[in-house]
């Protein structure tokens, strides 16, 4: 059903791109938008557990497209270097491929939105936490991306 790398010797395994999403602060979502043509946004995520959460407004264009189909892509990016007189970059990516869905649960948003509190704020209190989720809760969406088919790719030149 999903292609196959066609440079498999540039493939990371996937401990390797896992580490990727788990390190990563942003990322790619492309969606299905309006009359056939992709949508993609940046966004702010978490990884955890062959899942990808984000959150956001509760209307707009992204739960448009989400509603009319569930199917998408998102990609990180953890290394671009430039290596000029090469004409080429030194990268390390992951895509992954899923279906993302509007979290209606209470306890599984609240888990969500901790997740993301904690990896983009650490140092903050558990009190603090709790107050800014508090005051954003009303109008925040959660979104979950269940991981289906996952690829990482390097450069040849980073290859562990």
């Amino acid at each position: 059903m999903f292609r196959e790398m066609r440079r498999k010797s540039q493939l990371l395994d996937e401990r390797q791109s896992i580490a990727i999403l788990e390190k990563g602060t942003a990322g790619v979502l492309a969606l299905s938008g309006d009359e056939g043509y992709p949508y993609t946004v940046p966004l702010s995520y978490v990884y955890n557990a062959s899942k990808i959460y984000f959150h956001g407004a509760v209307s707009g264009h992204k739960i448009d497209a989400l509603k009319a189909a569930d199917k998408a892509s998102f990609c990180v990016v953890s290394q671009d270097l430039i290596v000029p007189e090469e004409y080429t970059t030194y990268y390390k990516s992951v895509i992954a491929f899923g279906r993302v869905r509007i979290l209606e649960e209470e306890s599984k948003k609240r888990a969500a939105i901790e997740l993301l509190a904690q990896k983009y704020h650490p140092a903050d209190t558990q009190e603090g936490r709790a107050s800014t989720i508090h005051d954003a809760w009303p109008r925040m969406c959660i979104l979950e991306f269940t991981i289906e088919h996952m690829t990482g790719k390097t450069a040849r030149e980073c290859m562990d």
